[in-house]
C-alpha cells in the first residue's frame, strides 16, 4: 500500500499526544459541592490548582459537613477533568478505543 506508514503513523499520534498533554495542564475545570459553597479547580492533568471555601460553612460545630463537602468538590472537579481528557483524547484517536494505550496523567 503506497503512502501507508505505520511506524509514521504511531510517530505522529505521539507527537499529537505530547502536544495534548501540554495544553490539557493549561486547561482547568471547576469542581464544586453545597450549591457553590466549596469550589476547586483542578488543571487537565487532574492536579487540583486551588479551592475557595464560602466563610458561612466554616462552622467548628460541623467540621464533618465541611470535610464532606470538600471530598465532594475535589472529586466533582477530578471526574470533569477526565471528562476533559477523555473529549481532548477522542479529537486525536478519531473515537477510538485503542487498547493499551495509557497516558501518563490522564488517566
Amino acid at each position: 500500500m503506497k503512502g501507508f506508514n505505520p511506524l509514521q503513523q504511531i510517530k505522529d499520534i505521539q507527537e499529537k499526544m505530547q502536544r495534548m498533554q501540554e495544553e490539557l495542564a493549561t486547561m482547568s475545570v471547576e469542581g464544586s459541592a453545597g450549591g457553590g459553597m466549596v469550589t476547586v479547580t483542578v488543571s487537565g492533568r487532574q492536579e487540583v490548582l486551588g479551592m475557595r471555601i464560602e466563610p458561612q460553612v466554616i462552622d467548628p460545630g460541623e467540621i464533618e459537613m465541611l470535610q464532606d463537602l470538600i471530598v465532594a468538590a475535589v472529586n466533582d472537579g477530578l471526574r470533569k477533568s477526565m471528562e476533559l481528557s477523555s473529549r481532548e483524547l477522542a479529537k486525536i484517536t478519531g473515537g477510538l478505543n485503542i487498547p493499551g494505550l495509557k497516558i501518563p496523567g490522564l488517566f
